[in-house]
């Protein structure tokens, strides 16, 4: 008997040829494919190659070529049988026994498919070509969404009242379309009910690229109504096991190895719109396991980015215990926040795509580092709660699946923790701020200063003083030349002062000819103000906050660089990146 062509079609999808190759063979990405030693012939020189993109395999020493079921069946002497069975375990698939039951699955998700595959187009086209769709046009358009975007996600349009049940009932039973999910009966009126009637439907496709569920969203502001639904589950289809847009997403594969997890169908296609196409979003509910091991498949790093609110903070811890079992040697996850009130829509609209590449690549937490800042800021200074902190930071790293990470976690967890322990800092400076009853006024200033990172606030800090200060510091620039900052308008600002100093002319602040607004901005978010205040402002004091900000700044540069030696060494578990690891933390802890 044969194997239906979706099934095979379905583990071939699942499975990337190097997944399933490397496995018996040693594996060296050089370009879009993969090199090695030939597992048909004894060989010193690679001539083996594994192309994921076509799906196939070539062997220039011996002439063998196929898919992953060739490969399997010649390197495993497997039959073909035995192949697929071997295959759709490890693509997570239930096997195929050829049973009654089977065939009549077979049968009903054939009918699924053709019911939502019916239904999709139908609504696609009414949302293009209708001219009762005219609110729902308007509305894509004043989301920045055109003809491309919906035609590329096949995004739809549900009328208040519509009747395509009536159209379909011809062709399928009724309990075929209950099932489906896609209606309901209204037991009062005994009418079969649209569920997603005046919404706009995102079709949720399965790997292979066909519709297996919608997402639905309101196009009018009705609070007595879910901004948001999806598809019901049903038998062919599981909220935790699918991912939207991942049918698209996972072709990039070959030449990108990140990937976006977002919460909502519109970040998705607003990423894409911005010109970034990695991006998948999660159907509802909480973050899975299988979605994290599917992602896993396709990608080296999965970058979780929820909203910059309170909610999308919530929904990122969550899902950072919940993947944090699911880390591996070559495999990270990490977390991207953005600006409150921000999505991943509203900011590459406002920023572009480079701005958005860029943010990541410095803003993007290492899941082990984000739930240790989270779980630190709950802690108080004294033995139980510190206890506690510590018993949940080895709970969490318990649940890690894979020993070697595990061990690393549970040792960065133990080594920052340790370092907040009084044994360990005594010599480190401490600011205690009284703490004070929150005004209006403060309120603003501190969702302000939100927007800033530490390192900014820091550098503030430093021009502040420079600016302030500048006879004293033009007879001691040495203090000031050799600092480090991070934040690019803020390098020129001091490579701008330091010039001018060096020029040997006496400058007040007008000569530096810095904008107003600048000057101000300095002024409002510097935290070294605070301090000056409760200070008699002699210069051995500048000198010794200015020494203060150089080293903390030193510091922030170490933590830079252990964080890319940390991602690097979750990738390569090298002993030369762990032992350099270990000399920039005992820098960081001499500082």
């Amino acid at each position: 008997m044969k194997y239906p062509k979706e099934y095979l079609d379905e583990i071939k999808t699942r499975l990337k040829v190097s997944t399933v190759v490397s496995k018996f063979v040693t594996l060296k990405k050089r370009g879009k494919e993969y090199v090695g030693l030939s597992p048909f012939k004894n060989e010193k020189t690679p001539s083996f190659t594994v192309n994921d993109e076509k799906e196939f395999y070539h062997c220039f020493a011996t002439s063998e070529h196929g898919n992953i079921f060739d490969f399997v069946m010649k390197t495993q002497n497997f039959k073909f049988g035995e192949a697929v069975k071997h295959l759709a375990q490890l693509a997570g698939m239930q096997p195929y026994l050829f049973s009654k039951q089977d065939e009549e699955r077979e049968k009903k998700w054939k009918e699924y498919l053709s019911i939502y595959s019916q239904y999709v187009d139908f609504y696609h086209n009414n949302l293009l070509k209708n001219d009762n769709c005219s609110n729902a046009r308007d509305y894509l358009k004043n989301r920045s969404v055109g003809k491309e975007e919906v035609k590329k996600f096949k995004i739809g349009y549900i009328e208040k009242k519509p009747n395509f049940f009536d159209k379909l009932k011809n062709q399928f039973s009724e309990q075929s379309l209950v099932e489906s999910g896609l209606f309901y009966l209204d037991e009062k009126k005994k009418i079969y009910i649209e569920r997603f009637r005046g919404r706009l439907i995102f079709p949720i496709n399965n790997i292979s690229g066909q519709p297996i569920a919608l997402g639905g969203r309101i196009i009018e502001k009705l609070d007595y109504l879910p901004k948001y639904i999806n598809s019901p589950e049903t038998i062919f289809f599981k909220k935790g096991s699918n991912l939207y847009n991942l049918d698209l997403a996972r072709k990039l594969s070959n030449r990108l190895d990140n990937i976006y997890l977002v919460e909502g169908y519109m970040d998705v296609v607003g990423l894409s719109k911005g010109g970034i196409e990695n991006a998948v979003a999660n159907l509802g509910t909480s973050l899975t396991d299988r979605q994290i091991l599917i992602l896993n498949q396709f990608f080296e790093d999965i970058i979780i980015c929820f909203d910059g609110d309170e909610s999308g903070y919530k929904a990122a811890l969550r899902a950072a215990e919940s993947s944090i079992k699911e880390l591996k040697p070559k495999k990270q996850i990490s977390f991207l926040f953005l600006p409150d009130k921000e999505d991943p829509d509203s900011y590459i609209s406002k920023n572009g795509k480079n701005y958005f590449i860029d943010f990541t690549k410095q803003r993007k937490l290492p899941i082990h580092q984000f739930i240790f800042s989270h779980y630190k800021k709950q802690t108080e200074n004294n033995p139980s709660s510190m206890a506690i902190f510590e018993k949940k930071l080895r709970e969490i790293a318990n649940t890690i699946k894979d020993d070697f990470i595990k061990k690393y976690v549970l040792e960065y967890f133990l080594a920052n923790i340790a370092e907040l322990t009084p044994h360990t800092t005594l010599n480190k400076r401490k600011f205690y701020v009284k703490k004070i009853k929150t005004l209006d006024a403060t309120k603003k200033y501190f969702n302000e200063t939100k927007s800033l990172t530490r390192v900014e606030l820091k550098e503030f800090s430093l021009l502040y003083l420079v600016i302030n200060n500048l006879s004293l510091l033009q007879s001691n620039i040495h203090l000031i030349e050799n600092i480090k900052l991070f934040s690019e308008m803020n390098i020129q600002i001091m490579e701008m002062i330091i010039v001018k100093l060096k020029s040997g002319e006496k400058i007040t602040i007008q000569d530096l000819n810095l904008d107003k607004q600048l000057i101000d901005t300095i002024s409002k978010f510097a935290p070294i103000k605070h301090i000056l205040k409760n200070k008699s402002n002699n210069e051995q004091e500048i000198i010794e906050l200015l020494e203060d900000i150089s080293r903390d700044l030193m510091n922030y540069d170490l933590e830079f660089r252990i964080q890319e030696l940390e991602s690097k060494f979750s990738k390569d578990l090298s002993e030369a990146t762990f032992n350099e690891l270990k000399e920039l933390k005992k820098k960081q802890n001499i500082n």
